[in-house]
């Protein structure tokens, strides 16, 4: 799908239906159903029909007289000139030209009333969406991100997902969050997104190159927006840096020292492993000091692990006293 689609065919909202094409596909073989039906008819009691021709009626003239009938136009070259033809017309053709009708309207409203009913949802959710997680590819990592924010009590309305895969979309939506369906390097497939109101961005695709395109694009569109960015190769982690990158993570190596501590530390890899995953004991995170009676203080039931003071990670014993523009990563009950 390319970046100049409209809104209301980009954006995929949680429970939106989709362009209703298998129901007007249905809905168009119950109304051929009908004109078969209505030829099936005529060519039974094919005896009790006139044609201005003269001659028998045949299959084609039971389709040609089933087609104008149902449809109204009714051009009254071939008629019902028996009691039996005309209470087949009565009892059998009238009901089916009334539900030919039914079928043609019902499907027209139809699909008019759930294409303005996606664009008035999609256009009140470009309005409300704000201080909200966008995470550019939705696959195993941009999944076990999602669910991440989600054990930390992030509203699935504030996590909305791009991908240019139309898969991942439906997955992504169908678990209860928006999408976007378009490459998240472009521009106004970021701006479809609401980059503009966004709190964070996480770029989690397979390619570290499209990873540093999209940083870049989304550090030029909002320059104030946390990026935590994803990478799989050495070299490219300062890339990413450069890009606008707040964080980098180097995925691969991350691996691969826990498959090394694990080798030796099995139950250290464990606790590390809990620490991650939030809503399970004890996490990891990231807060701010307290002041109380004068005295600037860790927050209650939290254990410090490190300070970061004007961009520096300090032990707890190199820090000294904790001062009030400090960020805290400390050690907590995530219950």
């Amino acid at each position: 799908m390319v970046a100049t689609e409209n809104m209301a065919e980009q954006v995929q909202l949680p429970g939106q239906v989709r362009a209703p094409l298998s129901a007007v596909m249905r809905r168009v073989g119950a109304a051929l159903s009908l004109v078969f039906f209505v030829a099936l008819v005529v060519r039974l009691g094919r005896d009790g029909y006139s044609d201005v021709t003269g001659d028998p009626i045949g299959v084609l003239d039971a389709l040609y007289y089933a087609s104008v009938t149902v449809t109204t136009t009714g051009y009254g070259d071939i008629t019902a000139i028996s009691d039996g033809a005309r209470l087949a017309t009565i009892l059998l053709i009238t009901p089916a030209r009334i539900l030919f009708l039914i079928l043609v309207v019902g499907t027209t409203v139809e699909v008019l009333t759930e294409q303005s009913r996606r664009a008035l949802a999609t256009n009140r959710w470009r309005q409300q969406v704000q201080d909200h997680y966008i995470i550019c590819g939705f696959g195993a990592t941009g999944g076990s991100a999602a669910n991440d924010l989600l054990a930390r009590d992030v509203p699935k309305d504030r996590i909305v997902v791009v991908d240019n895969g139309r898969d991942e979309i439906d997955r992504a939506s169908a678990a209860g969050f928006a999408a976007v369906h378009g490459d998240a390097s472009q521009r106004a497939v970021l701006r479809q997104a609401g980059i503009d109101k966004a709190r964070a961005v996480i770029v989690t695709p397979n390619r570290d190159d499209t990873a540093v395109l999209i940083t870049l694009t989304a550090r030029e569109m909002n320059p104030k927006v946390h990026i935590v960015a994803g990478g799989r190769e050495e070299e490219n982690l300062h890339l990413l840096r450069q890009g606008g990158a707040n964080e980098v993570i180097n995925a691969p190596a991350a691996v691969g020292r826990m498959l090394g501590l694990g080798t030796y530390a099995p139950g250290a890899v464990q606790v590390f492993d809990d620490l991650l995953d939030a809503g399970a004991g004890m996490e990891l995170a990231e807060v701010q000091p307290i002041r109380h009676d004068g005295t600037i203080s860790l927050p209650p039931d939290t254990t410090l692990v490190v300070v970061l003071r004007d961009g520096v990670s300090l032990r707890a014993d190199e820090a000294g006293s904790l001062r009030e523009t400090d960020s805290l990563v400390v050690l907590r009950n995530s219950c």
